[in-house]
C-alpha cells in the first residue's frame, strides 16, 4: 500500500484545525460576552451578573488553556509537512503571525490572570477593564490570522523573487481584499457560537430548576444578541458571497456545483455532483434564483467550472455540501429566533419545557456551522495553498514520507483525544456545579473593592 505524505498531510492539517478551530469559535464570542456582563456589572452592580461572569471565566480558562495546546501545534506542522510553504511565503506570512503571538497572545493572557484571580484583589473598574483587554485580545488574534489566512485566498501587496513572495505593500498585504468580508463574517459567527452554547447551558439549568435566576437572565439576554446576529450574519455573508464572485469565481462556481457559466441561472438546492462527467445528478433547483442571490441580478452570469481546467478545480462535491449544511443551520438559527420572540411576546419564553428543550441541544449548532464554513473556504480554494500561485501539492515538505506523518497523525490524534474529553469534561463540572458554586465567597463593597473571606471573621482580642 502506497502512503501518499501530501493525502495524509492534507488529513493530518484537517484534524487539527478542525478541532483548534472550536475553540476561538467559542472563546472569542464568550470573551465578548464576559466583558459585556461585567459592564453591566460595573454600571448596575447588580449581583447576579457578577456571578454568571464568574461561571463563564472559569468556562473560558478551560477552553483558553486548551487553544493553547492545540494551537501550538498548528505552526509547528509548517515546518515539519510544509516546509515549503513555509519558505516560500515566510517574508509575508510570519511577520502577520508574529504580530498575532506579540500582541493578542500576550494581552490575552496576561489580563486572563487579572480575570481570573484578581477579582478580590483590584477594584472594580481594573477589574472590568481586564475583562475588556481579554476580549480585545482574542478579536486581535482574529484579526492577524484571518488577515494571513485571507491573503492566502487573495494575495495582494506582493512580488515574486527567486520563487519565494516578498512584501511590497504592509497595508495591500494586511487589507487584502477578502480580509474585511472574512473577518466580520467569521467573528459574527464567533459571537453566535458562542451565544448559542450561553442558551444551551441557561437552559439545561432551567430545565433541571437550577440557578434560576441566573438562567433566566442568561437565556433572555443572549436571544436579544441573537435576533440582532444572526440576520446580521446573513447580509455579511452575502456580502462576502460577492467578494468571492469577484477575487475568486471558481470557488464559487464549486460551491455551487456550476459547470457551465450561465445568464439567469437557478439555484441548486440539491444535486450529486459527478466531477468525471462534469454534471449533476438528481437535481432540485429554483429557476433565477441563483443569479439574484449570487450576483444581485436577475441576468448576471453564474460562473462555471468548466471554465477552468480539471486540474484547477476543487472536489466540487466537499464544498457544495458543506455549504448547504452551513446554510441549513442558519436557517434552524433563524427558526429557534422566531420561536423565540413569539414565545416572548407571549411570556412564555423561560417556561416552555419544549422549547428550553430544544434550545438545550442547539449548542451543537454554532460548532457545526463554523466547521462547515471552514470546510467549504478551505476546500473550495483548492488546488491551490496561496490562490492561483502556490499549489499545495508544491508546498508540502519534499523529503516527506508517508509514514513520517502516519506516526505524526497516529500522536496528534491520541493527545487531542486526551485532551479534548478531559476539558470538555471539566467544563461540564463547571455548569454542573452552576453560577452561584462558581463564584467566589467574596461580596463586592462600596468603592469598587472585595471583602476577602478572612475580613467576614471576628477580631481577635488579646
Amino acid at each position: 500500500m502506497v502512503l501518499d505524505p501530501l493525502i495524509l498531510s492534507r488529513l493530518q492539517f484537517a484534524w487539527v484545525i478542525s478541532l483548534h478551530i472550536l475553540l476561538p469559535a467559542f472563546t472569542v464570542g464568550l470573551a465578548s460576552y464576559i466583558a459585556l456582563l461585567e459592564g453591566i456589572y460595573f454600571a448596575t452592580k447588580r449581583e447576579i451578573y457578577f456571578r454568571i461572569s464568574a461561571f463563564w471565566t472559569k468556562i473560558f480558562a478551560v477552553s483558553f488553556g486548551m487553544g493553547v495546546v492545540s494551537g501550538v501545534v498548528m505552526p509547528f506542522q509548517f515546518g515539519t509537512n510544509w516546509s515549503r510553504y513555509a519558505d516560500v511565503t515566510a517574508n509575508v506570512l510570519s511577520p502577520l503571525f508574529a504580530y498575532e503571538g506579540l500582541t493578542a497572545f500576550f494581552l490575552e493572557a496576561a489580563f486572563l490572570g487579572v480575570l481570573l484571580f484578581g477579582r478580590n484583589l483590584v477594584p472594580r473598574w481594573a477589574h472590568f477593564m481586564s475583562a475588556l483587554m481579554v476580549a480585545f485580545g482574542t478579536l486581535l488574534s482574529s484579526f492577524w490570522i484571518l488577515s494571513a489566512n485571507s491573503w492566502m485566498q487573495t494575495p495582494a501587496g506582493y512580488k515574486i523573487m527567486d520563487g519565494r513572495f516578498f512584501p511590497e505593500n504592509w497595508l495591500h498585504i494586511i487589507f487584502n481584499p477578502s480580509f474585511p468580508y472574512r473577518l466580520a463574517h467569521t467573528v459574527v459567527g464567533f459571537y453566535i457560537t458562542a451565544a448559542l452554547a450561553v442558551i444551551s447551558v441557561a437552559a439545561y439549568l432551567l430545565r433541571k430548576n437550577r440557578f434560576s435566576e441566573e438562567s433566566q437572565v442568561m437565556l433572555s439576554m443572549t436571544f436579544w444578541l441573537l435576533t440582532i446576529l444572526v440576520p446580521l450574519q446573513v447580509i455579511l455573508g452575502d456580502m462576502h458571497g460577492l467578494n468571492t464572485l469577484k477575487y475568486q469565481p471558481a470557488k464559487l462556481a464549486a460551491i455551487e456545483a456550476h459547470w457551465n457559466p450561465e445568464a439567469r441561472a437557478p439555484l441548486i438546492l440539491f444535486a450529486i455532483p459527478d466531477a468525471k462527467n462534469e454534471m449533476n445528478h438528481d437535481v432540485i433547483e429554483v429557476p433565477l434564483l441563483g443569479s439574484i442571490i449570487l450576483t444581485h441580478n436577475v441576468n448576471g452570469i453564474v460562473p462555471g467550472l468548466k471554465q477552468w481546467p480539471a486540474d484547477q478545480r476543487a472536489p466540487t462535491a466537499i464544498p457544495f455540501f458543506s455549504f448547504r449544511l452551513m446554510v441549513g443551520i442558519g436557517l434552524i438559527m433563524t427558526t429557534l429566533i422566531a420561536m423565540s420572540l413569539y414565545l416572548r411576546l407571549r411570556h412564555r419564553l423561560l417556561n416552555t419545557l419544549w422549547f428550553l428543550r430544544i434550545c438545550q441541544f442547539s449548542g451543537p449548532l454554532g460548532f457545526l456551522a463554523i466547521l462547515a464554513g471552514w470546510i467549504t473556504t478551505e476546500v473550495g480554494r483548492q488546488p491551490w495553498t496561496v490562490y492561483g500561485l502556490l499549489r499545495t501539492a508544491d508546498a508540502v515538505t519534499p523529503s516527506l514520507t508517508g509514514m513520517n506523518v502516519v506516526f505524526s497523525l497516529a500522536s496528534y490524534m491520541l493527545v487531542y483525544l486526551i485532551i479534548f474529553p478531559t476539558g470538555v469534561f471539566l467544563m461540564a463540572r463547571i455548569v454542573r456545579k452552576g453560577p452561584s458554586e462558581a463564584t467566589s465567597t467574596t461580596a463586592p463593597i462600596e468603592g469598587g473593592q472585595h471583602r476577602s473571606p478572612i475580613d467576614t471573621l471576628p477580631e481577635q482580642t488579646s
